[in-house]
């Protein structure tokens, strides 16, 4: 079983930035795809960024050329650098892990952008 813990989350105004954490630990695999979610009330989660270990990267489109995803393998951490926010960026902020032996979650982060 891998464990998730998220950092980083908060409150920040229309065009700054923040930049979400989530450590991994216990089983971690070598070969694993790291990445982010998000929610808002009454929606599906949905794909924000995912990095595998190998550094292929996948975007939503929402999020292309403000947000960066990228990850230290040594620390086992992914990160989501988030600039340029909007007010529709505001949500529940998920990490994910996928690997061969285990998938799961972490507990979640908030972020919100006030306009």
């Amino acid at each position: 079983q891998v464990q998730l813990v998220e950092s980083g989350g908060g409150l920040v105004q229309a065009g700054g930035s923040l930049r979400l954490s989530c450590a991994a630990s216990g089983s971690i695999s070598r070969i694993n795809t790291m990445g982010w979610h998000r929610q808002t009330p009454g929606k599906q989660r949905e794909l924000v960024a995912t990095l595998t270990s190998v550094g292929a990267t996948n975007y939503a489109d929402s999020v292309l050329g403000r947000f960066t995803i990228s990850r230290d393998n040594a620390k086992n951490t992914v990160y989501l650098q988030m600039n340029s926010l909007k007010p529709e960026d505001t949500a529940v902020y998920y990490c994910h892990y996928i690997a061969p032996n285990w998938a799961g979650w972490g507990q979640g982060t908030q972020v919100t952008v006030s306009s």
